[in-house]
Protein backbone atom coordinates (compact mmCIF):
# COMPACT_ATOMS: atom_id res chain seq x y z
CA UNK A 1 0.00 0.00 0.00
CA UNK A 2 1.32 3.25 -0.99
CA UNK A 3 1.13 6.60 0.28
CA UNK A 4 0.00 9.12 -3.24
CA UNK A 5 -0.76 12.45 -3.64
CA UNK A 6 -2.61 13.92 -6.05
CA UNK A 7 -1.63 17.93 -6.92
CA UNK A 8 -4.59 20.00 -8.80
CA UNK A 9 -6.82 17.83 -7.15
CA UNK A 10 -9.76 20.02 -8.08
CA UNK A 11 -9.04 20.25 -11.99
CA UNK A 12 -10.33 18.16 -14.97
CA UNK A 13 -7.40 16.03 -14.65
CA UNK A 14 -7.41 15.77 -11.30
CA UNK A 15 -10.72 15.09 -10.94
CA UNK A 16 -10.02 12.04 -13.21
CA UNK A 17 -7.23 10.92 -11.42
CA UNK A 18 -9.40 10.10 -8.34
CA UNK A 19 -12.07 8.23 -10.87
CA UNK A 20 -8.94 6.30 -12.45
CA UNK A 21 -7.64 5.32 -8.68
CA UNK A 22 -11.00 4.48 -7.65
CA UNK A 23 -12.14 2.50 -10.39
CA UNK A 24 -8.50 0.29 -10.70
CA UNK A 25 -8.33 -0.42 -7.00
CA UNK A 26 -4.76 1.06 -6.73
CA UNK A 27 -3.14 0.29 -3.64
CA UNK A 28 -3.58 3.57 -1.70
CA UNK A 29 -2.46 3.84 2.08
CA UNK A 30 -3.27 7.32 2.59
CA UNK A 31 -4.56 9.76 -0.28
CA UNK A 32 -3.43 13.69 0.36
CA UNK A 33 -5.25 16.13 -2.47
CA UNK A 34 -3.42 19.59 -3.03
CA UNK A 35 -4.68 22.46 -5.14
CA UNK A 36 -4.24 26.10 -5.47
CA UNK A 37 -5.35 28.31 -1.81
CA UNK A 38 -8.80 29.12 -3.22
CA UNK A 39 -9.46 25.75 -3.08
CA UNK A 40 -8.66 25.16 0.18
CA UNK A 41 -11.23 23.59 2.65
CA UNK A 42 -12.56 21.96 -0.43
CA UNK A 43 -13.57 18.48 0.20
CA UNK A 44 -13.41 15.75 -2.50
CA UNK A 45 -15.08 12.36 -2.46
CA UNK A 46 -12.91 9.39 -2.73
CA UNK A 47 -13.69 5.78 -2.23
CA UNK A 48 -16.84 6.97 -0.06
CA UNK A 49 -14.69 9.16 2.20
CA UNK A 50 -14.62 12.98 1.82
CA UNK A 51 -10.94 14.01 2.02
CA UNK A 52 -10.18 17.74 2.55
CA UNK A 53 -7.67 19.78 -0.13
CA UNK A 54 -4.88 21.28 1.23
CA UNK A 55 -2.95 24.37 -0.01
CA UNK A 56 -0.10 23.58 -2.32
CA UNK A 57 2.88 25.58 -0.20
CA UNK A 58 6.32 25.05 0.12
CA UNK A 59 5.88 24.74 3.61
CA UNK A 60 3.63 21.92 3.61
CA UNK A 61 4.89 18.79 5.09
CA UNK A 62 5.18 16.30 1.96
CA UNK A 63 7.30 13.65 4.49
CA UNK A 64 6.50 10.21 3.45
CA UNK A 65 4.24 10.96 0.07
CA UNK A 66 5.83 7.96 -2.08
CA UNK A 67 3.96 8.71 -5.14
CA UNK A 68 2.94 12.37 -6.57
CA UNK A 69 0.81 12.51 -9.61
CA UNK A 70 0.98 16.39 -10.81
CA UNK A 71 -1.15 18.22 -12.83
CA UNK A 72 -1.72 21.81 -11.70
CA UNK A 73 0.12 24.03 -14.85
CA UNK A 74 3.57 23.88 -16.46
CA UNK A 75 4.57 27.34 -13.77
CA UNK A 76 2.91 25.03 -10.79
CA UNK A 77 5.08 22.18 -11.28
CA UNK A 78 8.46 23.84 -11.80
CA UNK A 79 8.25 25.36 -8.41
CA UNK A 80 6.68 22.89 -6.37
CA UNK A 81 7.06 19.38 -8.15
CA UNK A 82 10.89 19.13 -7.27
CA UNK A 83 9.97 20.03 -3.93
CA UNK A 84 7.94 16.63 -3.97
CA UNK A 85 10.84 14.82 -5.61
CA UNK A 86 13.67 15.80 -2.28
CA UNK A 87 11.13 14.82 0.36
CA UNK A 88 10.91 11.42 -1.53
CA UNK A 89 8.17 11.19 -3.60
CA UNK A 90 8.09 9.53 -7.20
CA UNK A 91 6.47 13.02 -9.21
CA UNK A 92 4.31 12.18 -12.67
CA UNK A 93 4.06 14.96 -13.64
CA UNK A 94 1.14 15.77 -16.60
CA UNK A 95 2.47 19.19 -17.59
CA UNK A 96 5.24 20.45 -19.93
CA UNK A 97 7.55 21.61 -17.63
CA UNK A 98 9.79 18.48 -17.97
CA UNK A 99 8.89 17.04 -20.76
CA UNK A 100 12.01 17.81 -22.98
CA UNK A 101 14.39 17.79 -19.84
CA UNK A 102 17.27 15.26 -20.73
CA UNK A 103 17.22 13.78 -17.14
CA UNK A 104 13.71 13.00 -17.18
CA UNK A 105 12.16 9.98 -18.74
CA UNK A 106 8.74 11.00 -21.09
CA UNK A 107 6.80 7.67 -20.65
CA UNK A 108 3.78 5.89 -22.30
CA UNK A 109 3.74 2.42 -20.52
CA UNK A 110 3.20 0.66 -23.90
CA UNK A 111 5.93 2.27 -25.89
CA UNK A 112 8.77 2.87 -24.08
CA UNK A 113 7.83 1.76 -20.00
CA UNK A 114 11.56 0.80 -19.64
CA UNK A 115 12.46 4.67 -19.67
CA UNK A 116 10.71 4.99 -16.31
CA UNK A 117 13.13 3.48 -13.89
CA UNK A 118 15.54 5.56 -14.86
CA UNK A 119 14.68 9.17 -13.10
CA UNK A 120 17.54 10.79 -11.93
CA UNK A 121 15.77 14.04 -10.34
CA UNK A 122 12.37 11.76 -9.11
CA UNK A 123 10.57 13.19 -11.76
CA UNK A 124 8.38 11.36 -14.34
CA UNK A 125 7.24 13.38 -17.35
CA UNK A 126 3.32 12.77 -18.64
CA UNK A 127 3.82 13.42 -22.56
CA UNK A 128 1.36 15.53 -24.63
CA UNK A 129 -2.01 13.84 -25.17
CA UNK A 130 -1.80 14.03 -28.61
CA UNK A 131 1.47 12.43 -28.93
CA UNK A 132 0.51 9.66 -26.36
CA UNK A 133 -2.46 8.09 -28.52
CA UNK A 134 -0.75 8.49 -31.57
CA UNK A 135 2.60 6.65 -30.67
CA UNK A 136 0.36 3.96 -28.78
CA UNK A 137 -1.43 3.48 -32.16
CA UNK A 138 2.03 3.51 -34.22
CA UNK A 139 4.26 1.59 -31.83
CA UNK A 140 2.91 -1.99 -33.11
CA UNK A 141 4.05 -0.88 -36.74
CA UNK A 142 6.81 0.64 -35.89
CA UNK A 143 8.56 -2.68 -34.30
CA UNK A 144 7.24 -4.88 -37.24
CA UNK A 145 8.14 -2.33 -40.61
CA UNK A 146 10.01 0.81 -39.10
CA UNK A 147 8.59 3.88 -39.71
CA UNK A 148 10.16 6.60 -41.43
CA UNK A 149 7.87 9.78 -41.57
CA UNK A 150 4.55 10.81 -40.07
CA UNK A 151 2.74 13.09 -41.19
CA UNK A 152 -0.50 13.97 -38.74
CA UNK A 153 -3.04 16.45 -38.63
CA UNK A 154 -4.96 16.96 -35.09
CA UNK A 155 -8.76 17.15 -34.90
CA UNK A 156 -8.58 18.49 -30.73
CA UNK A 157 -11.41 18.60 -28.31
CA UNK A 158 -11.92 21.69 -26.84
CA UNK A 159 -11.44 20.00 -23.09
CA UNK A 160 -7.72 20.28 -24.02
CA UNK A 161 -7.71 23.86 -23.13
CA UNK A 162 -9.61 23.30 -19.94
CA UNK A 163 -12.90 23.33 -18.13
CA UNK A 164 -12.96 27.23 -19.65
CA UNK A 165 -12.89 26.48 -23.05
CA UNK A 166 -15.64 23.86 -22.53
CA UNK A 167 -17.91 26.67 -21.21
CA UNK A 168 -16.94 28.80 -23.61
CA UNK A 169 -17.91 26.14 -26.71
CA UNK A 170 -21.29 25.31 -24.60
CA UNK A 171 -22.38 29.38 -24.57
CA UNK A 172 -21.93 29.58 -28.04
CA UNK A 173 -23.69 26.88 -28.75
CA UNK A 174 -26.71 28.17 -26.83
CA UNK A 175 -26.48 31.43 -28.02
CA UNK A 176 -26.49 30.36 -31.22
CA UNK A 177 -29.85 28.56 -30.60
CA UNK A 178 -31.33 31.20 -28.61
CA UNK A 179 -30.55 33.95 -31.24
CA UNK A 180 -28.14 36.02 -29.21
CA UNK A 181 -24.83 37.89 -28.46
CA UNK A 182 -22.74 34.94 -27.10
CA UNK A 183 -20.42 36.45 -24.27
CA UNK A 184 -16.79 37.60 -25.06
CA UNK A 185 -14.39 34.90 -25.56
CA UNK A 186 -11.76 34.06 -23.19
CA UNK A 187 -9.77 30.71 -24.60
CA UNK A 188 -9.97 31.20 -27.99
CA UNK A 189 -8.70 33.75 -30.64
CA UNK A 190 -12.09 32.76 -32.69
CA UNK A 191 -15.68 31.54 -32.05
CA UNK A 192 -15.06 27.65 -31.59
CA UNK A 193 -18.68 26.62 -32.29
CA UNK A 194 -19.35 25.87 -35.56
CA UNK A 195 -15.89 26.26 -36.38
CA UNK A 196 -11.81 24.90 -36.55
CA UNK A 197 -9.82 26.95 -35.42
CA UNK A 198 -5.71 25.82 -37.29
CA UNK A 199 -3.70 27.20 -33.89
CA UNK A 200 -3.55 25.55 -30.66
CA UNK A 201 -0.99 27.06 -28.34
CA UNK A 202 1.70 29.90 -29.47
CA UNK A 203 2.81 30.20 -32.97
CA UNK A 204 6.54 30.19 -33.38
CA UNK A 205 9.31 31.30 -35.57
CA UNK A 206 9.43 28.65 -37.98
CA UNK A 207 5.57 28.87 -38.51
CA UNK A 208 4.32 25.88 -36.70
CA UNK A 209 2.51 25.92 -33.00
CA UNK A 210 4.34 25.10 -30.02
CA UNK A 211 1.65 22.08 -29.90
CA UNK A 212 2.69 21.24 -33.15
CA UNK A 213 6.31 21.26 -31.89
CA UNK A 214 5.53 19.13 -29.01
CA UNK A 215 4.31 16.37 -31.23
CA UNK A 216 7.57 16.85 -33.15
CA UNK A 217 9.95 16.80 -30.27
CA UNK A 218 7.99 14.37 -28.15
CA UNK A 219 7.67 11.72 -30.46
CA UNK A 220 11.60 11.83 -30.84
CA UNK A 221 12.21 11.15 -27.91
CA UNK A 222 9.33 8.47 -26.75
CA UNK A 223 9.46 6.05 -30.51
CA UNK A 224 12.52 7.14 -32.49
CA UNK A 225 14.83 10.18 -32.90
CA UNK A 226 15.42 8.98 -36.47
CA UNK A 227 11.48 9.53 -37.42
CA UNK A 228 10.81 12.91 -39.56
CA UNK A 229 7.85 14.34 -38.16
CA UNK A 230 5.40 16.92 -38.95
CA UNK A 231 2.29 17.92 -37.35
CA UNK A 232 -1.13 20.42 -38.00
CA UNK A 233 -3.08 20.92 -34.42
CA UNK A 234 -7.03 21.95 -35.33
CA UNK A 235 -9.22 22.47 -32.45
CA UNK A 236 -12.73 21.53 -33.12
CA UNK A 237 -15.69 21.94 -31.44
CA UNK A 238 -15.94 18.61 -29.43
CA UNK A 239 -16.43 18.67 -25.96
CA UNK A 240 -13.79 15.85 -25.45
CA UNK A 241 -11.46 13.68 -27.20
CA UNK A 242 -9.36 13.63 -29.89
CA UNK A 243 -9.14 12.83 -33.40
CA UNK A 244 -6.01 12.04 -35.55
CA UNK A 245 -5.77 11.66 -39.48
CA UNK A 246 -1.98 10.13 -39.72
CA UNK A 247 -0.15 9.56 -42.75
CA UNK A 248 2.99 6.99 -41.71
CA UNK A 249 5.54 6.00 -44.21
CA UNK A 250 7.59 2.64 -43.75
CA UNK A 251 11.28 1.18 -44.24
CA UNK A 252 9.84 -2.23 -44.87
CA UNK A 253 6.23 -2.42 -46.95
CA UNK A 254 3.71 -3.38 -44.44
CA UNK A 255 -0.35 -4.13 -45.88
CA UNK A 256 -2.95 -2.62 -44.16
CA UNK A 257 -4.40 -6.48 -43.07
CA UNK A 258 -0.85 -6.83 -41.53
CA UNK A 259 -0.65 -3.20 -39.61
CA UNK A 260 -4.53 -3.63 -38.19
CA UNK A 261 -3.36 -7.32 -36.82
CA UNK A 262 -0.42 -6.26 -35.29
CA UNK A 263 -2.19 -3.19 -33.58
CA UNK A 264 -5.01 -5.83 -32.41
CA UNK A 265 -2.42 -7.50 -30.78
CA UNK A 266 -0.89 -4.77 -29.18
CA UNK A 267 -1.37 -3.28 -25.40
CA UNK A 268 -3.77 -0.39 -25.16
CA UNK A 269 -5.07 -0.38 -28.69
CA UNK A 270 -8.49 -1.27 -29.83
CA UNK A 271 -9.04 -1.18 -33.97
CA UNK A 272 -12.32 -0.44 -34.92
CA UNK A 273 -12.47 -1.11 -38.70
CA UNK A 274 -15.20 -2.06 -40.42
CA UNK A 275 -16.16 1.25 -43.19
CA UNK A 276 -18.56 -1.08 -44.90
CA UNK A 277 -20.74 -1.21 -41.99
CA UNK A 278 -19.81 2.52 -41.17
CA UNK A 279 -17.57 1.70 -38.27
CA UNK A 280 -14.52 3.48 -37.38
CA UNK A 281 -13.45 5.38 -33.86
CA UNK A 282 -15.65 8.23 -33.28
CA UNK A 283 -14.84 11.09 -30.70
CA UNK A 284 -18.40 10.77 -28.65
CA UNK A 285 -17.76 6.76 -28.68
CA UNK A 286 -14.13 7.52 -26.96
CA UNK A 287 -15.01 9.71 -24.24
CA UNK A 288 -14.68 7.91 -21.18
CA UNK A 289 -13.26 5.09 -22.17
CA UNK A 290 -10.00 3.94 -21.83
CA UNK A 291 -8.54 2.86 -25.22
CA UNK A 292 -6.44 4.05 -28.21
CA UNK A 293 -8.96 3.85 -31.40
CA UNK A 294 -7.43 3.13 -34.67
CA UNK A 295 -9.48 2.43 -38.10
CA UNK A 296 -9.98 3.75 -41.62
CA UNK A 297 -6.40 2.22 -41.96
CA UNK A 298 -5.49 1.81 -45.65
CA UNK A 299 -2.40 1.88 -47.59
CA UNK A 300 -1.80 4.88 -49.76
CA UNK A 301 -2.03 5.51 -53.27
CA UNK A 302 0.86 7.22 -53.85
CA UNK A 303 3.43 5.32 -51.99
CA UNK A 304 3.47 1.58 -51.60
CA UNK A 305 5.23 1.83 -48.41
CA UNK A 306 2.57 4.47 -47.05
CA UNK A 307 -0.70 3.74 -44.55
CA UNK A 308 -3.36 6.19 -43.75
CA UNK A 309 -5.11 5.51 -40.27
CA UNK A 310 -7.57 7.28 -38.07
CA UNK A 311 -6.97 7.70 -34.59
CA UNK A 312 -9.24 8.65 -31.89
CA UNK A 313 -8.67 8.81 -27.72
CA UNK A 314 -10.05 10.33 -24.54
CA UNK A 315 -7.97 13.48 -24.06
CA UNK A 316 -8.52 13.54 -20.57
CA UNK A 317 -8.04 10.00 -19.90
CA UNK A 318 -5.31 8.50 -21.64
CA UNK A 319 -3.92 11.58 -23.26
CA UNK A 320 -3.62 12.78 -19.05
CA UNK A 321 -4.49 10.78 -15.96
CA UNK A 322 -4.85 7.13 -17.09
CA UNK A 323 -1.67 7.47 -18.42
CA UNK A 324 -0.17 9.02 -15.27
CA UNK A 325 -1.60 6.37 -13.53
CA UNK A 326 -0.08 3.36 -15.55
CA UNK A 327 3.16 4.70 -14.88
CA UNK A 328 2.36 4.37 -11.33
CA UNK A 329 1.13 0.79 -11.65
CA UNK A 330 4.39 -0.32 -13.63
CA UNK A 331 7.04 1.46 -11.26
CA UNK A 332 5.13 -0.88 -8.39
CA UNK A 333 4.70 -4.15 -10.45
CA UNK A 334 8.50 -3.75 -11.82
CA UNK A 335 9.21 -2.87 -8.02
CA UNK A 336 10.94 0.12 -9.36
CA UNK A 337 10.18 2.65 -6.64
Amino acid sequence: MYNVAVVGATGAVGQEFLSILEEREFPIKQLRLFASARSKGQTLTFQGAELAVEELSETADLRGIQICLASAGAGVSKQFMPIFAKAGSVVIDNTSAFRMDADVPLVVPEVNGAAAKNRPRGIIANPNCSTIQMVVALKPIHDAAKITRIIVATYQSVSGAGARAIYELESQVNSYVQGIDPPAREKFPHPIAFNCIPQIDVFLDNGFTKEEMKMVQETHKILDPAIRVTATCVRVPVFRSHAEAVYIETAKKISAAEARNVMAAAPGVQVVDNPGNKEYPLQVYAEGRDPVYVGRVREDTGNDHGLNLWVVSDNIRKGAALNAVQIAELLIAKKWL
